[in-house]
């Protein structure tokens, strides 16, 4: 059963973060030295991996997924920016817990569970959700985080995975392949994603102190509507939408739209949250609970949409 495999997997995780976080308990390293490899992550590894997925033959399956995973992703990203606003009028959510309710950490885990749960094929269908993230990231979690509604576009199209994306677009169009040693390259950086992320992740919790944890009285709220409630509600619109029926693997390519969607809250909210000064401390704790609990949510979540 696949929700099985993703819990064996998503354990395996959450073992290297606990290894990590023992790292900085025992003052071997320091929670700071974990930037360096957000930074490898993100220029790196990530982009190098986004555009490997694209060496594929332009099939008509191929075609069809692409369609079916942008349409996916445009509409629940629509869909969890409206549970998003309803929940903060019903909730009274800040900008910090709102921004956290809607947005998840695709972009760090949903690559490396795809590749571990899916295999590397089928990295390419979550690249449409990441790139409809990256936008949203930049015009209205930036916009609510700094409390203005400018939109910063550049930051949209300059992004390390967008430029990852166009390039693989290009690729995958014109049908040219890489050199088989930068593949084979690209490829190995593919494999120490998922370690990378949960090092970094666990790093950050070696940080953070129980009592600062419990101060925050809403956390388990957030955490509730963004690893519970939100997925179900997306979970429910993708099983009896009928939008699995566009390709001819459409359950399994929803299947990777609701996992992007089940992860923690998102990293970068933790980052504009600090960028603009707005409660970055709250939304390190928010991000590292998330985290933590997505070991036992994210399976479940996997086992409903099988039934």
């Amino acid at each position: 059963m696949l929700s099985l495999i993703l819990a064996k997997k998503i354990f395996s995780l959450f073992l290297i973060m606990i290894m990590s976080m023992s790292l900085v308990r025992l003052k071997i390293v320091k929670a700071s030295d974990s930037k360096i490899m957000s930074i490898l992550l993100l220029y790196l590894f990530f982009p190098c991996v986004i555009i490997e997925s694209f060496q594929v033959n332009f099939t008509p399956e191929i075609q069809h997924g692409l369609l079916l995973s942008t349409i996916a992703a445009v509409i629940v990203q629509a869909l969890l920016l409206f549970l998003g606003i309803f929940w903060k009028r019903v909730l009274n959510l800040n900008a910090v817990e709102q921004c956290s309710v809607i947005y998840s950490n695709a972009g760090n885990l949903i690559i490396p569970l795809v590749i571990a749960v899916l295999g590397p094929e089928w990295v390419i269908y979550s690249s449409t959700f990441l790139a409809v993230q990256l936008v949203l990231f930049w015009t209205h979690m930036k916009s609510t985080m700094a409390r203005e509604p400018h939109m910063d576009w550049k930051a949209v199209f300059t992004n390390a995975n967008m430029i990852a994306i166009f390039i693989g677009l290009i690729l995958l169009f014109t049908g040219w392949r890489m050199p088989e040693p930068v593949n084979d390259a690209f490829h190995a950086l593919g494999l120490v994603i998922g370690p990378s992320a949960m090092i970094i992740a666990g790093m950050l919790l070696g940080n953070m102190s129980w009592e600062k944890i419990k101060s925050y009285k809403r956390v388990p709220l957030v955490a509730f509507l963004r690893l519970i409630v939100m997925p179900l509600m997306v979970l429910v619109f993708l099983k009896y939408s009928g939008l699995s029926s566009f390709s001819p693997d459409g359950e399994t390519i929803l299947l990777i739209t609701l996992l992007a969607t089940a992860t923690p809250s998102a990293t970068t909210c933790v980052s504009m949250a600090s960028l603009f000064d707005n409660q970055p401390e709250y939304a390190s704790v928010i991000n590292v609970v998330t985290a933590t609990l997505c070991t036992i949510t994210m399976p479940f979540i996997v086992w409903i949409y099988q039934l």
